[in-house]
């Protein structure tokens, strides 16, 4: 069944990576890939184009279904091969609620890391100031609070959601595994580095893990004067 599937995906891209984590834990190993070069420019060529008119990673295939935004492809991964592999979506409502809730909000953090820790990168320089970025990291440190504060509630060694490892943490961990990355101090989302600490040895994880990740462990300092 994975052979009839077809990635395209840059190393680094949390939206590509939870793909690649929702693809390991319904164990479907063994799919095609291909690896592109964001800084090539690889995700805008024409192949990704005739099946993505975004020219966005991940681009997804399977057979003839073609599924492009992450959460889409994650979801449609749980509901085709449900029985397969991890459950990711429980049945409980109540459960399956603060799954959704987690997933919608992993958006904000990850926007928020992103305004702080590549403003340079989005922000051209003669737009850069410095009241701005002192705005978004006190943005992000509110975030960071939240997110601290869901897992104080849930309780020692919980998940995002819950006991359970579920598509919450499928879609989140990619983006928190950025903060220690980029050297974020550590006393700003203590609980969530407890979390990043208790999954970044997942088999899943570990088998999708960034490959410059392997290559140069740590990255930029971005996040150290959060």
């Amino acid at each position: 069944m994975a052979q009839s599937m077809m990635l395209y995906w840059c190393s680094g891209s949390p939206p590509c990576w939870r793909v690649m984590i929702a693809l390991e834990e319904k164990m479907l190993q063994g799919y095609k890939h291909k690896h592109l070069s964001f800084e090539k420019n690889e995700h805008k060529c024409e192949e990704v184009k005739a099946l993505n008119p975004r020219a966005q990673v991940p681009t997804f295939k399977h057979g003839d279904i073609v599924v492009n935004e992450s959460f889409a492809a994650c979801l449609y991964l749980e509901s085709a091969f449900k029985s397969q592999g991890t459950r990711l979506i429980p049945d409980d409502l109540a459960e399956q609620a603060l799954v959704y809730q987690r997933m919608l909000e992993t958006n904000n953090l990850q926007q928020k890391m992103y305004d702080v820790a590549f403003y340079d990168y989005y922000v051209p320089e003669g737009e850069r100031h410095e009241s701005a970025l002192k705005r978004n990291k006190e943005s992000l440190v509110a975030e960071l609070k939240l997110w601290d504060g869901y897992l104080e509630k849930m309780g020692k060694a919980s998940y995002l959601a819950g006991k359970n490892f579920t598509m919450a943490d499928v879609v989140c961990f990619p983006v928190i595994a950025y903060f220690p990355r980029l050297h974020c101090p550590r006393e700003r989302c203590p609980r969530l580095m407890e979390y990043y600490e208790m999954l970044k040895d997942r088999p899943s994880i570990k088998a999708s893990w960034p490959l410059e990740w392997l290559e140069k462990p740590e990255g930029q300092d971005t996040l150290k004067n959060l």
